[in-house]
Order: structure tokens, then sequence, then C-alpha cells
């Protein structure tokens, strides 16, 4: 590519929705990088860089050649046999075949094929300029965005996410001509919209990202959110605090700035006596304001706000902040004084004129199911049965606060404050937070075994009264977000290390659900009558599918742990009821898995599993003999093998009832020498019906100790 210049591309817009901006950024590179290559053209993909502010995207690649290569053309006519008549002289389809590619007959080729032979046309044309191809590749990217809703602006027939306002495409210093969105190309961007109001001129594509820092705008999102971290660290120094800033609002704020300068705040001290989750979210969330914690982690009554401007007043500045969020903290104090005048109980009532789903009744009937559930589990796992039942009917109860009417995101948060000030119990208002968890992706479960029985009894109500309703997941559709709800549940069983029978539990929390309810998610059939209503086989049929549902969550949550799919359905395949004891058997054949004996072991399992299904299918189960008679051994190898079963059988039967499966599998892997030497050495499917039947009935011994942990064949 020795004529090989850097490309660069930015559109300048009013300014871009901060949330969708990475996402933006991203597929426009991804638009432009798939456009070169596409086409051909050699460039340097692998650095090219998406650059973006509030008010541009950009894509930059260095080293794209300056034209196209040869394109060879090929196209494929008709099969000779059919395109020649009996003559050998070409036919119509033939003729006119040629005549589209432009050539005579004589000048076709032929292909020959494992299918035949076929008339070709093949011609190389010289590559095109990249400055010609460019425009398009463009318009391509652009309409290859995710933007679900596009804007129109003015009386133009064109959308985009905003209204577009410039158009910068340079290779090297020369500028591509080309017209986008109603907007010329050229080599002009534009600045800081207050600092640096006037056009910028852009030398080459190398030079944009220095033209615009000049210009008082940080195109490069890292360099960005660097800018801001230090800023915020600056100007915490003053307040002798530490800020909290996540990478979520870090992001949220890169995405609102081009220029980003801290500014350090304070609010009336008087503020702090309202829950600091209140406060910290009205900052983070409606003022994107970085908060501040002391040493101990406790909310101070300073802030960081972070401006789009380094202003030569910062004072003003820091009026404005500390003016914008105190009206927010009085209406957050307000609602936080008002609802301490009523004892978290007292809504209990109001819940009943609150629906919940049609026909799964209001909130007051899900709390009195999951109170059900709630005591039932806790009687199962040792945790007290009162304070279960008395934290699942108080768990829905902070929904109806002045606070979380206003800040719905404090659900739970606020009813634990609530609970704690009224008196009651510390695990009860503990667990009517925890039982939110997992909220999001990588959050921990309840800490308490409460929180957890709660979060348990709460999660099979929600599946099993949506998927009862009909309204499961559907494609990307799960507006009762059931795929985070079975994920929470079956994390919250393996992590909390809760011992219950998942299928069980599924059951009783369906037979919880009214008549109503199941009826409501029959279909009618295809001759549009209703179909026969069976409450029993309906709850069965759903508990089935419910348990499927679960486990697919619990596939990916093992995988993204680093467990292997076949691993996976090793112990799929033995189904054991409870997911912590599902998880214990994962962990075991893992370890197993690592160990030498294990291929072969795996192997001979299989090769079991093989001889004991194609017998059953050939001659029935009853063929398979039960018992092992040592009287119809022939063969050393059987005694040997029957001996050092009997002895595992032996030694894995209390580790077994103790559910050590890592010390049974340790056990058994000691099998693999007698096992290999029985397969070499004797003829499973003997002449003789007694010692065929008894052989199988040792391999059945074989294959039933294995698979009390796992189908060791799957590995």
């Amino acid at each position: 590519m020795s004529a090989a210049k850097s490309l660069l591309i930015e559109l300048g817009t009013e300014e871009l929705p901060p949330k969708a901006l990475d996402e933006l950024s991203a597929a426009f590179l991804r638009g432009i990088c798939d456009g070169l290559a596409r086409r051909g053209i050699e460039a340097a993909l692998d650095q090219a860089r998406a650059y973006c502010t509030p008010r541009r995207l950009a894509a930059y690649v260095p080293a794209v050649a300056k034209t196209q290569p040869e394109q060879v053309i090929e196209r494929r006519g008709p099969a000779v046999n059919a395109a020649l008549d009996a003559e050998g002289q070409p036919g119509k389809a033939l003729l006119g075949f040629a005549q589209s590619c432009g050539v005579g007959v004589e000048q076709l080729e032929k292909l020959e094929t494992d299918k035949g032979a076929w008339f070709v046309f093949r011609a190389v044309k010289p590559g095109l300029p990249v400055a010609e191809l460019l425009p398009q590749i463009v318009e391509e990217a652009l309409k290859g965005l995710p933007i679900p809703r596009p804007m129109r602006w003015a009386d133009h027939d064109y959308s985009f996410v905003r209204p577009a306002h410039w158009l910068v495409m340079l290779h090297g210093d020369a500028i591509v001509e080309g017209e986008l969105l109603g907007l010329k190309s050229g080599r002009k961007s534009r600045g800081h919209r207050f600092m640096h109001p006037n056009p910028v001129h852009v030398a080459d594509a190398d030079g944009w990202l220095d033209a615009l820092r000049a210009a008082k705008v940080l195109a490069d999102p890292a360099e960005r959110r660097q800018r801001i971290r230090d800023e915020v660290a600056r100007a915490a120094v003053r307040t002798s605090g530490v800020p909290r800033l996540d990478e979520a609002l870090l992001d949220e704020i890169a995405n609102l700035t081009e220029w980003p300068a801290a500014i350090g705040c304070a609010f009336e001290r008087d503020f702090l006596a309202v829950p600091p989750e209140a406060l910290v979210t009205t900052m983070e969330a409606n003022q994107k304001f970085v908060p501040v914690f002391d040493a101990h982690g406790k909310l101070t009554e300073h802030f960081i706000g972070v401006a789009n401007i380094e202003s030569k007043d910062p004072a003003e500045i820091r009026k404005g902040y500390e003016r914008v969020i105190r009206p927010r903290f009085a209406d957050a104090k307000f609602f936080w004084d008002e609802d301490l005048k009523t004892p978290l109980a007292d809504y209990q009532a109001q819940l009943k004129q609150v629906t919940y789903q049609q026909a799964l009744g209001s909130l007051w009937d899900k709390s009195v199911r999951v109170a059900e559930l709630a005591r039932v589990i806790a009687n199962r796992v040792g945790v007290d049965a009162g304070a279960a039942t008395r934290a699942a009917s108080l768990s829905k109860c902070d929904l109806l606060t002045r606070m979380v009417g206003e800040f719905p995101e404090l659900q739970g948060v606020m009813g634990r404050y609530y609970a704690r000030h009224h008196g009651e119990p510390e695990a009860v208002a503990e667990a009517l937070d925890s039982y939110y968890q997992p909220r999001f992706a990588g959050d921990a479960i309840a800490a308490g075994k409460l929180g957890q029985v709660l979060a348990v009894a709460e999660r099979l109500d929600t599946l099993a009264g949506i998927f009862a309703v009909g309204m499961k997941p559907s494609g990307n559709k799960d507006p009762f977000a059931l795929r985070r709800a079975a994920l929470g549940l079956a994390r919250t069983l393996v992590e909390g290390k809760l011992d219950l029978d998942l299928g069980g539990s599924l059951v009783e929390a369906l037979e919880l659900l009214p008549d109503a309810a199941l009826a409501a998610g029959i279909k009618p059939g295809k001759d549009g009558k209703p179909a026969v209503f069976d409450a029993a086989a309906r709850r069965a049929a759903l508990a089935g599918e419910l348990r499927d549902f679960v486990l697919e969550r619990l596939r990916g949550y093992y995988a993204e742990l680093g467990f292997g799919n076949e691993q996976f359905e090793a112990v799929l395949a033995v189904a054991p009821s409870s997911l912590y004891d599902f998880d214990r058997r994962l962990h075991a054949v893992a370890e197993f898995g690592r160990r030498p004996e294990a291929g072969s072991l795996a192997a001979a399992n299989k090769r079991v599993a093989n001889i004991l299904r194609k017998q059953a299918e050939e001659s029935g189960a009853e063929s398979i003999g039960k018992a092992v008679d040592p009287a119809h051994f022939e063969a050393p190898e059987e005694h040997a093998l029957a001996s050092a079963l009997a002895a595992a059988r032996e030694d894995c039967a209390a580790p077994l009832r103790q559910g050590d499966y890592a010390a049974v599998l340790t056990r058994l892997a000691r099998l693999q020498a007698p096992v290999d030497a029985f397969f070499d050495s004797v003829l499973v499917n003997a002449e003789a019906p007694a010692v065929r039947a008894n052989r199988l009935a040792l391999l059945g011994q074989l294959s039933a100790q294995f698979t009390a942990i796992a189908d060791i064949a799957r590995l």
C-alpha cells in the first residue's frame, strides 16, 4: 500500500443521546470497516478507531489504499449440455447470456465441475478510486446504525438520530467529495460550542484529533474519561472526601461533555437526615453529580458536578448546581418525613387496591402467595418461619410510600429503612431490601438466609404466575424480566446452598395460583374452540416447562464460570432435584475430568450405555440380568471387575449419602484398570444366555455406580 493514507470521516450533529452514543460510535466504525473490506480495499482495519462526542460521530482508519484492487468478474451462464442444440450451435439461452455480458459466444469460457460443465464469463476490470467509493460506504454505515426512532428536520426527506450540520471526509490531506444528509463534505469541523465556536480547519486526517483538542474538544472518549477522573479527583481534594464515580456514571458524563471540568459543591447538612440512597440516587441518576463520602464510607454534604466548559467564573456554576439539587433534596426529605408517620404494615390493606396482573389478582394476593411459599421454604431450610411470613407480608408495602413513588429504584431499600424505624426485627428489615438481589448481572445474592428464602419465594411465584397466564418470554420480549428472575432463583439456591427440590417447589407455587389464572394462559385450538381445561394436567405441564426454563439459565451461568457444556449435560442427564446438589455434582465432575483416568472411564461408560441400550431395544429390558452370579463367570477379568466394583460400592456408600461426590468419583476412578481389562478380554454377548445376562448385569451395576453422580459417558 505505497499510496496508502489515513482516512477520516466525521459527521457533526446536534447533541446525541448519551446512553446510545457508545453503541452508535462502535456501529459507525464497524460499518465503515465492513464497507472497505467488502470492496477489497486494502486498509489497516485492525488499527481503526471510533471517536465520538455529544456532537459528532467519527471513524479513523490508518493506511487506506488510494484505489480498489483490480476486480475479477465471473458470471456463470447456462450448462453446456443445455446451451447447445443438436448441431452444437449456440441456443437462445447462451446467446442471451453472451449478449448480457457484452461479448460474443466465442469469448465465453467453460467451467468444469463435479456436477457438469457450464459456460462462464470472466473479465478483469480496474479498481475504482476510494474517493469514488467512500460516499456510498459512509451512506451504508449510517443506514446500518441502531436508531430505533430516527428524526426528520426542516423539509428534508432524509432522517437521522439527530439533525446533522457538518461533514468532514479526508483521505490524507485530500477532501473526499460527497454529499450525505444534505451536507457536502469538506475539511471544516467545529470546536466547543462556547469555548471555540469558530469553524476548525482540519489539514489532514492525522491532524484531526489535535485540531479538535486545540478547539477545546476531546474527541477521544478514553481521553475524555481520564480527564473526568482527574478532574473529579482534583475537586475532591478540597472536600477531604472520597468521590464515588462508578463506570456507568463516568460513561454518561463522558457522553454529555466535550471538555469536562469538575466543580466542587455542597448542600445543607440537614439533608443528611434522609437515607443516603435517596440522596445518591438523586445526584447520580437525575443530575449526573458525583457524591462524596468520608473515609468511613458515610455520605457527606459535598458533591462534584462536571461542567462542559472551563468557566471564567466557576462560582456561578457552583451556585447553579447547588440551586438545582436543593428542591430535589427538599422533596426527598418531605417524602421521608411524611412516610415515617405511617407504619409499613399499615399499607398492607391498600395493596388490595393495586392490580399485579389481571388474572393473578392484586399485590395483596401476590404477597399472600409469597408468604405461604416463604413459610414452607423456611421450615425446610431451618429459618424462622414466622419471620419469613412477616417479611413476605411486608415486602410490597414500600411500593405505596411517597419516596418509592418518586424514586422507584429505591424499592426494597426504603422498605428496610421504614421497617427498621417502626421496630421490625433487623433480619426482617434487611430481608425487605436484600430479597431483590441479584438486581443486575454481577450483583451478589442476598447475604442473609431470611433474605434468600424471601428471594426464592418471590421468584417462584413470579415465574409460576406469569408462565401460567401465558406471558412467558418470547425472542427479545421479556416484559416481566423472567429470565433474570429465573437466573436469580437459580443463583440463590446454588450460592445460598439451599437444598430444595426445584420441581417440587415449582409445583407448590403453581398450586397456590387460582384456576382462573391457569385457564387464562390456554390458547384456543386450531378450530377456534376453547381447549379442555384440566387444572392438574396444566400444573404438571407448567412445572416441567418452568424447570427446563430455569435450567437453561443455569447452563449460561455455569458457562460463564468456565464449566464445559458436556460437564453440564453429564449432570443434567441424572436430573438432580436440588440445584445445590446439581452444583456439587458439577464441581465433582469437573474435578474428575482433570484426572488421567477420566477419558478411558468416560469411553467405557459410553460403551456400556450403548450395549445396554441396544440389548434393551432388541430383547427388552428384562433380558438384562439384575443380580450378578459369580457362578456364571468364565474369565478372571469378570471376577476382578465384580470384586473391584463391590469394594468401590462399599467404599462409596458413606460419601454418597453425605453428598461428597468428589470423593465418590475419586474412588471410582480406581476402576479404570479392571474395566479396561474386562473389555479387552471378555465378549459381553456370549452365546450362552445365562452368561450373557450375567455380564450385562455386571455392566448395569457399573453404569449405575457412576450415574449415581452423573452420566460420565457424556464427558
